[in-house]
């Protein structure tokens, strides 16, 4: 931990700082995830799922930045490589072997639902550890991934 005054204790900052880096490994394996369903995708539903992936891409970099932020804050090195991501992150395997846009947007769905899980995980036991600015930050990242949840599994939804 490096120094700051910041006005959590160490025992604290200790706790929370691998909650924090385990879910920026998620986040920037997520967003490789969807950046690979977003070059990929083809079919009928192509321009349409294209951007989406593109937007929500967006959205879960912005995310990552966030966490990474908080890390430093608390004094600590945030880890975001891409090989530390494929070390740590608790988000399963993405599917190379399709090009198929619904595939493709069931993939995403499931990945933006693992990764939601795991933050309303991690706003429990940050609450638990009396810092409530690193639970509120896990609660703001786990609406937004709801709502990018929401808007891959209308196209899901949709009846055939």
């Amino acid at each position: 931990m490096y120094d700051t005054r910041i006005d959590l204790s160490i025992s604290i900052r200790e706790k929370v700082v691998p909650m924090l880096q385990a879910r920026l490994a998620d986040s920037v394996d997520l967003f490789t995830q969807i950046k690979q369903a977003h070059w990929n995708v083809k079919g009928p539903h192509f321009i349409a799922l294209h951007d989406l992936f593109d937007k929500i891409a967006e959205v879960v970099e912005r995310q990552g930045d966030m966490l990474a932020e908080r890390i430093t804050a608390l004094g600590a090195r945030a880890d975001g490589t891409a090989r530390v991501a494929a070390t740590q992150s608790t988000l399963t395997e993405f599917p190379l072997d399709t090009k198929d846009g619904l595939v493709f947007a069931a993939a995403v769905a499931d990945k933006l639902s693992l990764f939601g899980k795991a933050l309303r995980v991690s706003i429990d036991l940050a609450a638990k550890c009396r810092d409530a600015a690193t639970a509120d930050l896990f609660t703001e990242i786990s609406r937004a991934i709801d709502k990018q949840l929401w808007l891959v599994d209308a196209h899901l939804q949709a009846e055939h």
